[in-house]
């Protein structure tokens, strides 16, 4: 797939550029005259959007929305995401936790749980 298409569809739906996430959302609206339009004519073409014209809220601009063939494109699609190593991976998960705790607090928290759990 056009890495341009991929990537309307991913920020449709919400979803990183490697696929992830809730699809937390549907819908890409753009006007005719920008970039971005004869892209989505394009999803719509290939059975990946739906297309409602004219929409006064949007201020007459379209809004698209993603099929269920979308979504699965989206995602069928999107690279593979790449390795993290298990330090990285420990970082992540930290900013993930959000909590007042430092990053040595969390460190030494989880050890002491997973210590626990064994």
């Amino acid at each position: 797939m056009n890495p341009k298409l991929l990537h309307i569809l991913q920020h449709s739906l919400g979803l990183d550029e490697f696929g992830r996430g809730s699809m937390c959302r549907n819908r890409f609206v753009t006007g005719e005259g920008s970039i971005d339009h004869p892209l989505c004519m394009e999803l719509v073409k290939l059975g990946h959007m739906t297309r409602i014209a004219n929409v006064e809220m949007f201020g007459g601009s379209d809004c698209f929305t993603v099929t269920e063939a979308g979504k699965i494109a989206a995602v069928a699609n999107s690279p593979a995401p790449p390795k993290v190593s298990r330090s990285k991976q420990r970082y992540l998960d930290y900013l993930a936790f959000d909590s007042s705790m430092t990053f040595i607090e969390y460190c030494k928290w989880r050890d002491r749980r997973d210590r626990s759990a064994a």
